[in-house]
């Protein structure tokens, strides 16, 4: 009999639903919100009111496309946490409402977890054990995968996370929501070496991101301060060196993770994974340092139901099941198994 699995991702603004047949992601229906942009930020009640209208035609429109009906699911993933309580509140009481109503189980997904699980959905997979860089707008993580099911964070942010870095960065130079794509489109024709901003100090393999935002706060008040157009004569080459910046602070503790515990086999996973020029740098890094890397396509590597119906293929086949008493948990731990 096919394992088939709906997953549901709801976690913070988008809606997406996906149908998995036996380890084979079939689809990857996704609803943006896009809200939130004269906002300049996700607002977490408008972010709930637009999973509540999308929710139904998102996982109908994924049915439809798998050529499924909902008496062919074995169970359905969903996203339980780490995100948005109303958010999260949203998908997860819809998919407890209709494993009910079908009486099939219902199996709670880790959303990190589902980022570094990404990496299953298409070829090359990686070998185990392997190193998952997950960066996001709400975590920055260097994990140890030991299996599909064993996982444990070897280092993590001590304050924001570089998704939230991106977007706050941008927003003091007066980009539009989401402001991180807008740094990237900017950088490419810019001089990365042009500005020095202050990369934070901190001990082992974990991560603070306040400083460099702090650093470019002080470096635009100081310039504005003389010159009022200096960011609009300055745009590229300051949206060159701040993702440089950025970027450097990954991958050196990258790289230190990877020399502390020997292991060649390097993925990354989350939002920012989608950003180009880290893309570029973990390849040249792999060359240098003989690493296979791992990055999945642009699509998977935002939130994205498709990462949750692997991970509900996945812990299907483990019979990892939750209950139908369980609650969304928008702080969400993540549980090392090692």
């Amino acid at each position: 009999m096919k394992i088939i699995i709906l997953g549901i991702e709801s976690s913070c603004d988008e809606t997406s639903a996906s149908i998995c047949i036996d380890g084979k992601v079939m689809n990857n229906i996704i609803a943006t919100q896009s809200i939130h942009e004269e906002y300049g930020g996700v607002v977490p009640e408008l972010a709930s009111r637009a999973h509540q209208k999308n929710i139904v035609l998102v996982v109908e429109s994924a049915l439809k496309a798998a050529k499924v009906e909902f008496s062919d699911l074995s169970a359905i993933a969903v996203t339980q946490g780490p995100g948005l309580l109303g958010a999260l509140i949203v998908g997860y009481s819809y998919a407890k409402s209709l494993a009910f109503a079908l009486n099939i189980p219902i199996i709670n997904v880790h959303h990190m977890k589902s980022h570094i699980l990404a990496h299953f959905i298409e070829t090359p997979i990686p070998k185990f054990p392997f190193l998952c860089l997950t960066i996001s707008g709400g975590h920055t993580q260097i994990v140890k995968v030991n299996s599909t099911i064993k996982m444990n964070v070897l280092g993590s942010t001590k304050d924001d996370a570089v998704g939230e870095a991106f977007d706050k960065g941008a927003k003091l130079m007066g980009f539009p929501y989401p402001g991180g794509p807008q740094i990237e489109k900017y950088a490419i024709s810019g001089n990365p070496d042009k500005f020095l901003f202050a990369e934070s100090q901190i001990t082992d393999l974990n991560f603070s991101f306040s400083g460099i935002k702090t650093s470019l706060l002080y470096f635009l008040r100081d310039h504005l301060k003389h010159s009022p157009d200096f960011i609009n004569k300055n745009r590229e080459d300051i949206c060159a060196s701040y993702q440089k910046h950025l970027i450097s602070m990954l991958t050196k503790k990258l790289i230190l993770a990877a020399q502390k515990t020997g292991i060649k086999e390097i993925a990354i996973a989350g939002g920012v994974a989608a950003n180009k020029e880290l893309r570029i740098q973990i390849k040249q890094l792999s060359h240098k340092y003989q690493w296979n890397n791992y990055i999945p396509r642009f699509e998977y590597c935002t939130d994205n139901g498709a990462m949750v119906a692997m991970s509900g293929y996945i812990y299907f086949k483990n019979k990892s099941f939750g209950h139908l008493t369980d609650t969304p948990q928008p702080r969400m731990s993540f549980e090392n198994e090692k």
